[in-house]
């Protein structure tokens, strides 16, 4: 049998830390805890293996009926009213639930891939909600995993799982340095192709259809010397208004589905 407690103080140490959670990256990596808002970002969750620490719920939204299953063992299930479910959660459409996951480090070595990947790689992006948008562009268009360089955001983000509606649970995603993740792709044979306006060539003339990183930096600054050296080729898409770059969520999506149309033709 599920655990079941009853809070109905937005003042209980269990609501101030889930909200500290929810703030503080130093808390999440300190309690080894990330917050998961909404019951599809749960279930992909739990799908993916991770073990649910607590779920906060709802009953006035969710139901009295709803218990998450979980394979680690019972899931200790918190009920607060709605005042306080309102504290807790940032959107209205997440069907009263906000659980707390424990964290599950994934390394590059950890990745299982296919014999011709497809990579997503991000160096320095920093806005959560551009690493979910190209997290459920990837996830969309089967990409086999999102690999962040130097990241400037930890991977268990609020902001970067909400925005992924739980894509960040269904792609492989591993965060790593860039001295490391360059030769990791170089020793298994994937082709590094990153977007960038200097010395390139168009990107739907480029092949896509072998093992494939598609590699992109921020808007500001770009990508590092690092990846441009490291390239087998430098690809852009057209601008042909006045700016010169897009955001790297839609760019990310634009390259993806490149690779997807050539590897379908």
């Amino acid at each position: 049998m599920a655990r079941i407690e009853t809070i109905s103080s937005a003042q209980n140490p269990k609501i101030k830390n889930l909200l500290t959670l929810q703030e503080k990256s130093r808390t999440r990596r300190e309690q080894g805890l990330f917050v998961v808002e909404g019951r599809r970002e749960l279930e992909h969750c739990i799908e993916a293996g991770f073990e649910i620490h607590t779920v906060f719920v709802c009953p006035e939204i969710a139901g009295m009926s709803f218990r998450p299953a979980n394979e680690h063992g019972d899931i200790p299930i918190v009920e607060v009213p709605y005042p306080i479910y309102q504290k807790i959660a940032v959107r209205d459409s997440t069907e009263g639930v906000v659980a707390e996951v424990r964290v599950r480090e994934r390394r590059l070595e950890d990745l299982q891939l296919p014999e011709n990947p497809l990579i997503v790689v991000l160096e320095s992006v920093e806005k959560p909600g551009n690493l979910g948008a190209v997290l459920r562009s990837a996830d969309a268009a089967g990409a086999d995993a999102v690999i962040i360089c130097d990241p400037l955001t930890d991977l268990w983000n609020p902001n970067l799982i909400r925005a992924s509606i739980g894509a960040v649970f269904t792609v492989p995603t591993v965060a790593a340095p860039s001295s490391e993740v360059i030769p990791w792709l170089k020793s298994r044979g994937i082709r590094i192709l990153t977007a960038q306006l200097q010395d390139s060539e168009w990107y739907y003339e480029t092949p896509m259809t072998g093992p494939t990183a598609l590699v992109m930096g921020t808007e500001s600054t770009g990508l590092t010397d690092a990846w441009r050296i490291a390239a087998d080729a430098h690809i852009r898409i057209p601008m042909l208004g006045r700016l010169d770059s897009l955001n790297v969520s839609v760019s990310a999506a634009i390259l993806l589905f490149e690779a997807v149309r050539q590897r379908h033709a």
